[in-house]
């Protein structure tokens, strides 16, 4: 079984994540997850996060830790994550527009990036998903960003003010 999981993790490795840090937000370019009829796994009549679901999970809180650890921000960006409300955007670059759905990664990317910051997910309030096609180098560049205070109540489901 471990060397089946190290064939997965340098599948999912193969194309080279990026990082990008500020105070208020944390983008990464990282290998398109897997489908999701790959993320799980039955076992026992239990639905399991799979050995591709896991690995994929771990690539993400690795580059997330280390951007962390080398960026001035991640202290700033940590207080600020834990105490606004959250959007969420994903850009999916497929190798092909026809065979993947957008919905299929939302929750493992939504989930990996914020198990990696340490932040509940409920924080997001806002999510966009996009898109693609790039056959020769198939991505998914994520942001998780600060929604600003003028915007956040009313994604929470606040009314608009009445003027």
């Amino acid at each position: 079984m471990a060397i089946r999981t190290r064939r997965l993790v340098t599948a999912i490795t193969s194309a080279p994540p990026s990082v990008r840090v500020t105070a208020d937000s944390i983008a990464l370019t990282l290998p398109v997850p897997p489908s999701v009829n790959h993320q799980y796994a039955t076992v026992n009549g239990r639905r399991l996060l799979s050995a591709k679901g896991r690995a994929f999970k771990e690539l993400v809180g690795q580059q997330i830790l280390v951007a962390l650890a080398q960026s001035p921000h991640r202290g700033t960006l940590s207080r600020t994550l834990n105490q606004a409300s959250l959007s969420l955007s994903i850009q999916f670059f497929f190798a092909s527009a026809l065979r993947r759905d957008t919905d299929g990664g939302l929750k493992i990317a939504q989930d990996a990036l914020c198990e990696s910051l340490g932040l509940n997910d409920n924080r997001v309030v806002e999510t966009h998903l996009y898109k693609y096609q790039d056959r020769d180098n198939p991505r998914m560049e994520i942001r998780l960003s600060v929604v600003p205070p003028a915007a956040s109540g009313a994604a929470c489901g606040d009314p608009e003010p009445s003027i």
